[in-house]
């Protein structure tokens, strides 16, 4: 181990890989050697809507996130924000919350957390309606 590390994203495997899940979803953690960290890529083609209508809570975790690709729809609670590339979503542990690409552009969301296992999350089904417009499977 060394005091740094520099990973490619698209060296990183993409869970997403093999599944009906439009889009990709690479983490980075273990690549880097992160201790402390955990970073996710995750690719939202044109009109995907990867969580079909349902959101997920953490119980512990506050994640960031950073758009630098695109624009998305997320709905935080009760509320739906449009967040475009350069911007950057702290989200506290235990909001509900949940993303989808309403526009025709892709999208890149880094996903960064405190590193820490077991909250994989909690899903919450008909969180909101699923976007009807949304491709739910891979094309």
């Amino acid at each position: 181990m060394t005091d740094y590390a520099i990973v490619h994203a698209d060296d990183a495997e993409d869970a997403y890989a093999g599944s009906d899940v439009p889009g990709e979803f690479r983490s980075l953690t273990d690549a880097l050697g992160a201790e402390q960290l955990a970073v996710t890529l995750i690719r939202i083609p044109p009109h995907s809507d990867f969580e079909q209508g349902t959101g997920h809570t953490h119980d512990e975790l506050e994640e960031v996130y950073l758009v630098t690709r695109g624009t998305l729809t997320m709905r935080f609670g009760d509320e739906v924000r449009k967040v475009r590339a350069g911007s950057a979503v702290r989200v506290a542990a235990g909001t509900p919350r949940s993303h989808r690409n309403e526009g025709d552009e892709p999208v890149d969301l880094w996903a960064i957390s405190r590193k820490q296992d077991g909250d994989g999350g909690n899903k919450i089904d008909d969180f909101w309606e699923a976007s009807p417009d949304a491709q739910q499977h891979r094309g």
